[in-house]
């Protein structure tokens, strides 16, 4: 029995989307907004949470109209009294919830010598803190119910290999990353009835560069393989009803880890070689400080960006996840081709 079924086989099954209320965080753009529709479209009950009140109102709206249940509470997740309140929003409409996803993120553009202490700080309140207040308060609930739950935390290729330019937000998530592991060994430990799930997204369409506080002369954005948010908002789902361990969003995602993993002095000069140009657009100047999302509320219900490059209709990794024991069987039977053709050819 491998990790990921002796980690399943601890966890007492998890519910049905169609029976499940999901908290999620950073629900107003992006990833948030495509996993909010999504869930919905599936039956879920929804508690939505992030910054942007009036984008939340017009989300929830929108899901109420057709005909899906749904709430909302303007919460700034690096401020623990307010996660607690998103906590206490889900207990008063629906007396409980299913799963967590803490998903609301900010990000920085700059070297990191460049960037401010303060910067660093506000980054860390969100990106790092939210995720500890809002895994504790998962957990917490899980425990006092006595009932099997999901707590899905948002990683990034960002946290498995580190980048310049992003060095703030790679630390981050890297910090993620490490108290996931912990958390999930503590429980596991425990026998608690508590799936813990890491996602790995690659680079992902979302207005994540527009959002960015920028120390950049030209626009921050992505470029190369990019793929879409609802191969995000698919894995997210997937871990919502199927305890797994980890979830990468893109080949780009795993190739790093395992590039990384196993030539890491490589991996940096190639990265060190490429990063700069597939970070910016040089035909556009940066926003300013005051339009990023780092100390206040970015726009609203936009679910992609302006990014560059080969945008992707989906993940075959998350595909692979979904359907464990058959990309095993297809994987095991192309080495076998594989090896009896060099045979054949030697």
């Amino acid at each position: 029995m491998n990790q990921e079924e002796l980690g399943a086989k601890q966890t007492a099954k998890l519910k049905q989307l169609k029976d499940q209320v999901i908290v999620i965080t950073g629900a107003s753009s992006g990833i948030g907004l495509v996993t909010a529709r999504m869930a919905a479209a599936k039956g879920a009950k929804l508690v939505l949470a992030a910054r942007n009140e009036a984008a939340l109102k017009e989300l929830t709206e929108e899901l109420q109209q057709a005909g899906h249940e749904a709430v909302y509470v303007r919460a700034d997740v690096g401020m623990e009294e307010d996660v607690n309140m998103i906590a206490q929003t889900a207990l008063k409409s629906f007396g409980r919830f299913d799963t967590w996803v803490n998903n609301a993120g900010v990000a920085i553009y700059g070297n990191a010598m460049d960037v401010s202490y303060q910067d660093m700080k506000r980054l860390f309140a969100t990106n790092y803190w939210g995720v500890v207040y809002g895994s504790r308060t998962a957990v917490n609930h899980y425990r006092d119910r006595g009932v099997p739950g999901a707590l899905i935390n948002m990683g990034s290729v960002f946290g498995d290999r580190g980048t310049p330019i992003q060095s703030i937000y790679a630390t981050s998530k890297f910090a993620i990353h490490g108290w996931t592991e912990s958390l999930r060994m503590e429980l596991e430990k425990e026998k608690a009835s508590v799936s813990i799930t890491l996602i790995h997204p690659g680079m992902i369409d979302t207005p994540y560069n527009e959002h960015a506080r920028s120390y950049l002369k030209y626009q921050p954005v992505h470029k190369g393989m990019i793929y879409p948010p609802e191969a995000v908002a698919e894995a997210i789902l997937y871990a919502a009803s199927h305890p797994k361990r980890d979830i990468y969003v893109g080949s780009q995602a795993k190739m790093f880890q395992l590039l990384g993993a196993n030539f890491p002095r490589l991996t940096d000069k190639i990265w060190e070689g490429i990063s700069l140009r597939t970070q910016y657009d040089e035909k556009r100047k940066s926003n300013s400080p005051e339009e990023s999302n780092l100390y206040h509320a970015g726009y609203g219900m936009h679910e992609r960006g302006t990014n560059l490059g080969w945008k992707r209709k989906r993940s075959m990794f998350v595909k692979a996840a979904k359907h464990p024991v058959l990309t095993r069987i297809i994987v095991t039977g192309i080495s076998v081709w594989a090896v009896l053709k060099m045979k054949r050819n030697s």
